[in-house]
């Protein structure tokens, strides 16, 4: 559903379950979906805040550039439990995706102006 929006307001977004093939290198593939990217939508939920490919994923955007976004979708966390790496950033509650897909929406709007 959160891909389905994004692609509506004219972004794309990279889902490894779809777009890494069989035999592709995982963290390789990541890792090159990342640079490409401008902005990283990370969904933190009670099981994967703690996950070892979160953090890689989170990690590996944050050491991009200083103007990459991260963003924080939270669902059913609060910001407590959230790694110090993104809680810096501004989260987004997932009830409020909304909002954030109305910021997306703009950017994609002005990077294609």
């Amino acid at each position: 559903m959160i891909c389905e929006k994004i692609e509506a307001v004219g972004a794309t977004y990279f889902r490894d379950d779809r777009d890494i093939d069989g035999g592709d290198d995982i963290p390789e593939q990541i890792r090159r979906a990342i640079n490409a990217s401008h902005e990283l939508v990370v969904l933190l939920t009670p099981v994967s805040f703690n996950r070892e490919w979160v953090r890689m994923e989170v990690g590996a955007a944050w050491g991009r550039r200083k103007d990459f976004r991260i963003i924080a979708l939270l669902c059913h966390v609060d910001t407590a439990p959230i790694p110090t790496i993104i809680k810096a950033r501004k989260a987004i509650p997932l009830n409020d995706i909304d909002d954030y897909l109305s910021e997306l929406k703009a950017r994609v709007q002005k990077a294609n102006a």
